[in-house]
């Protein structure tokens, strides 16, 4: 019999499979919406354009300056310009970066949000917002924030570099990884992160012969959304807040962050969530949890250290020092020391160790 809990479904509307997108048109119209300010990132305008010429006369305009870390001022300037064209929707095509300008304009606005996931970051189907103002990023939670509709089109996801595929799957893991350990899990959770945990995982080997193979682009992407959904659901812990903090502190890439920090932080919580490194190392198919995600890592060519993603050594401290600062809810409690000796060893790509 499982023990008491509480779980509370988000209501998103997902559509997948591969030629999706044709159906934005259709999803937009689903809404009310007759004026959609299309969002992306400078690289990403080609398929924001293929989105605009999909909408037709439901396009109300695009802004194409998504940042990483989704800065203060990057967020009113499209606040102001959803509004100039009087914008009935917000549709975001693109990572985490892009969805995270969406929501930023919902929670100013109220407007629903289109996503169109072209990464793996699980952001799209999450309550959880982010904003970075003065070189210190900030998270909440507000229904607000969270996308209507989630088109998940794989073949939107075949040109997207193995590097890149390869951390921000490393992502999503992270996500569903922490969901495990949560203090406010629940057994639907737990089903919902082993299964995204191994389809990731599964997915990536395949794409190192042949980067484009549509079956295992679609599984990651299944693999994604499950894990977005975990950490929609669950308070996160000691591994976002380290990964919030270098990101935002030191305006790190964010999947990469990801991708250094989760077996240090697994190892970090290993001895006080037996139950939820279990649930991992089975996924992963290994022994251990943290040591079976630093090894697959580096079997991938996965960046696994700090250094090699542009962290000065000099701000491990002040890493550190900000990471016990309004901690978030963790089965080890934050150590001052214990978070530098693990920063530390992700600084020098070492071994993760309890």
């Amino acid at each position: 019999m499982p023990a008491p809990f509480v779980y509370q479904a988000h209501a998103s509307r997902i559509v997948f499979g591969a030629g999706s997108l044709a159906q934005i048109g259709q999803e937009v119209k689903a809404l009310g919406a007759t004026r959609a300010l299309v969002l992306c990132t400078p690289e990403q305008v080609h398929s924001a354009q293929q989105v605009i010429d999909l909408l037709g006369s439901r396009a109300a305009g695009l802004f194409p300056k998504a940042q990483m870390h989704v800065p203060l001022e990057t967020a009113r300037e499209a606040r102001e310009l959803a509004r100039r064209l009087g914008a009935d929707c917000a549709v975001a095509i693109g990572g985490g970066s892009t969805t995270g300008l969406g929501k930023a304009i919902a929670l100013d606005s109220g407007l629903p949000i289109v996503a169109i996931p072209t990464t793996y970051a699980g952001s799209e189907v999450t309550p959880i917002y982010g904003l970075t103002d003065g070189g210190i990023k900030k998270t909440g939670r507000d229904a607000r924030v969270l996308p209507r509709t989630v088109i998940y089109d794989p073949e939107l996801t075949t040109t997207l570099p193995l590097r890149m595929t390869v951390t921000s799957a490393f992502n999503a893991i992270a996500h569903a990884a922490e969901g495990l350990y949560a203090h406010d899990g629940n057994p639907v959770i737990d089903l919902m992160a082993e299964e995204g945990i191994r389809a990731c995982a599964a997915a990536l080997p395949p794409l190192l012969d042949e980067p484009t193979a549509l079956q295992a682009r679609s599984d990651a992407l299944y693999g994604a959304w499950l894990c977005g959904t975990v950490l929609g659901q669950v308070a996160m812990g000691l591994h976002h807040k380290l990964c919030h903090t270098l990101g935002g502190s030191f305006n790190l890439p964010h999947a990469e962050v990801h991708t250094v920090i989760l077996p240090h932080a697994l190892a970090y919580n290993t001895a006080h969530a037996p139950q939820a490194m279990a649930h991992i190392a089975r996924a992963l198919g290994a022994a251990d949890a943290a040591r079976g995600i630093f090894e697959l890592a580096q079997r991938l060519g996965a960046p696994t250290s700090l250094a090699a993603i542009g962290m000065p050594e000099a701000g491990l401290d002040r890493a550190a020092d900000l990471a016990v600062t309004t901690p978030y809810p963790n089965p080890r409690p934050l150590e001052r020391a214990a978070l530098r000796a693990l920063l530390q060893r992700a600084f020098d790509g070492a071994a993760p160790a309890a």
